[in-house]
């Protein structure tokens, strides 16, 4: 179905012998890229709560650049080297989202009976981030081959970058009706985002069903890049989406309500309660079809152990390994001395971290949507466990895991891209661990520069002096209220869970092992665990645009297979474009005064 698309992407194999792409020149633009996209990302991420996908933003800005080098010196760019500064500008997001975990420091900091009292200064957030950054990056590297060549995990952002980038290179000649079909979504993009977003709103952002369930946030969001990545995923996916959000949204409130097991049918509430279910289903699903697959991924590792140093398409083994022991050994001490976290605190959560990556490399490629806050509060549980009365171990702990969780689930975006590109998978880990520290660095200048301006919080936290009487309630970021909510509701320990929470867990751990087996063994039409589990957790507003992109896939699919092959993607390319675009640009444009 959806990955008969990826029959465009067997674009000239021998590019990816050439190391052509990495030159000063792409390097230079990509750490330009880089430092822009991390400086501009932590005001979206803490603004509206979430980051919205930025590799195509990076490839669109790769172009522009390296097309103006281009003419201002008479030498052609290639769509490798694109690819390259792309992958700068994914890894610099990256490093920049983890900008919630310093939001949620400030909002426990602000209550001084926690007895929490952690203010990184910029050096050491930059150190922390950079470690933990480089970390998952280089963790990630040996997984490239399991889930982009063996189970081809489509990875829509990386589909939609690489798309872009290769019609943008052919040219309207050689693409015509691709890069048609790519304007023609990307205005459609613009336009929607615009009169959504812009002043005045001529269309509300989501169109709720009625008072009852806007309080769980039941509706229909007007966001092309929601279609468009249902597009891209297909009906079978957006389906099991769909049941999940339909239990977990439309059900489960009132029943819970009714039980007595929540205060309110409000949506904080509710996740409070479903994400246990939906946690267990999506961490036993992803470990379970990870052991179906053991055979393909030792081999995988046999391979790349067994790789000359001569071969230029791959990272090593032995360097992934002596550079992530470092890395890990360098992380460990520095959050001893800067944090007080015990070294077996920090090698625990390492281990775990992995552990979690590869479940959320697996829901990242499947479904478009990375849950690092749901892994993150995963791992705050855990800790909740091993140490229970200490609030601070609980969030560094989180805020690390998130960081190596997120290093490695976004470079397989880049891998993917690359794939459509012909590029060499080694210059892009490199690009991806140069461009790193240029994230770690944006957010340690940038986040306190922000909460000056703006504060942190309904209470507005952090506001300077002269700015404590202005309106607004400054960045709320709600995925950091639900971090440092959760810290504080675990500092008693895992017993003040939500009732019968852990009872879900187990459940829905129960459930992911069965449909995966299921999937496996009877039919593959069976809905995914991590795409059931990922309704649960994503509010209904953003799962029904998704579910009515996959829909359309399917009927464009069964009346016009050819036509839907070559055009989908460009099409969907161009819907997450556009409201990629426009939602970086709106609040540049609102911070400039110019709107």
């Amino acid at each position: 179905m959806l990955y008969a698309a990826l029959g465009l992407c067997s674009y000239t194999n021998t590019m990816a012998t050439s190391h052509s792409e990495f030159n000063l020149r792409s390097v230079a633009v990509g750490l330009l890229v880089a430092a822009l996209i991390g400086c501009a990302y932590p005001y979206i991420v803490l603004k509206i709560g979430f980051g919205p996908t930025i590799s195509v933003v990076s490839a669109f800005l790769a172009f522009l650049f390296l097309q103006g080098i281009a003419l201002l010196t008479g030498k052609t760019s290639n769509c490798r080297e694109y690819n390259l500064v792309q992958t700068a500008g994914t890894a610099s997001a990256q490093s920049a989202f983890m900008c919630v975990v310093l939001a949620a420091f400030d909002l426990l900091n602000s209550k001084p009976e926690l007895g929490f009292h952690l203010s990184p200064t910029p050096l050491q957030v930059f150190i922390w981030m950079t470690l933990a950054g480089m970390l998952g990056v280089l963790l990630a590297v040996p997984l490239r081959k399991h889930f982009i060549d063996e189970e081809n995990l489509p990875f829509p952002d990386g589909i939609a970058a690489g798309e872009t980038l290769k019609i943008l290179d052919e040219g309207s000649l050689q693409a015509k009706n691709k890069l048609r079909m790519l304007g023609v979504g990307g205005g459609l993009g613009v336009l929607s985002t615009w009169f959504r977003d812009g002043k005045p709103a001529w269309i509300p952002e989501t169109l709720f069903f009625g008072s009852t369930l806007k309080s769980l946030n039941v509706g229909f969001a007007f966001s092309s890049l929601s279609f468009g990545s249902g597009l891209i995923i297909g009906l079978r996916v957006t389906s099991a989406m769909g049941i999940g959000a339909l239990l977990g949204w439309f059900v489960l409130p009132f029943v819970l309500l009714r039980q007595g097991w929540i205060p309110s049918a409000t949506f904080a509430e509710t996740l409070k309660w479903t994400m246990w279910p939906a946690t267990g289903l999506m961490v036993s699903g992803g470990i379970t079809a990870l052991l179906l697959h053991a055979p393909k991924l030792a081999n995988t590792f046999r391979e790349l152990s067994r790789a000359p140093l001569s071969a230029c398409h791959e990272v090593p083994l032995s360097w992934v390994f002596v550079g992530s022991l470092g890395l890990a050994s360098t992380l460990a001490v520095a959050q001893y001395f800067f944090f007080g976290v015990a070294f077996w605190e920090s090698a625990l959560a390492i281990g775990i971290s992995v552990l979690l990556m590869l479940v959320g490399t697996r829901v990242l490629g499947e479904t478009n949507w990375a849950p690092i806050s749901v892994m993150a509060n995963l791992v705050q549980a855990l800790f909740a466990l091993f140490s229970p009365h200490s609030i601070a171990t609980n969030m560094v702990a989180s805020g690390m895991s998130g960081s190596i969780a997120g290093g490695g689930e976004h470079l397989m975006q880049d891998y993917r891209a690359g794939k459509i590109v012909g590029a060499n998978n080694r210059t892009l880990t490199f690009m991806q661990l140069l461009a790193t520290p240029v994230g770690a660095l944006a957010i340690s200048i940038v986040y306190p520069l922000l909460r000056a301006q703006h504060g942190i919080g309904p209470n507005k936290f952090g506001l300077s002096q002269e700015l404590l009487h202005s309106s607004g309630a400054g960045l709320t970021s709600p995925i950091s209220v639900k971090w440092a909510g959760f810290a504080e509701l675990l500092l008693g320990g895992i017993q003040l869970l939500p009732p019968y929470a852990l009872h879900a867990f187990f459940l829905g751990a129960l459930l992911g092992v069965s449909l995966t087996l299921l999937q496996k063994y009877t039919s593959n039409n069976l809905p995914s665990a991590t795409s059931l589990a990922l309704g649960f957790l994503i509010p209904a507003q953003y799962v029904l645009p998704m579910v009515l992109g996959g829909a359309c896939q399917y009927v464009w699919k069964q009346l016009y297979p050819q036509q839907e092959t070559a055009l989908c993607v460009p099409l969907a390319s161009g819907l997450i474009v556009g409201e990629a675009l426009l939602a970086l640009g709106i609040p540049v444009l609102y911070l400039l005064k110019l709107f």
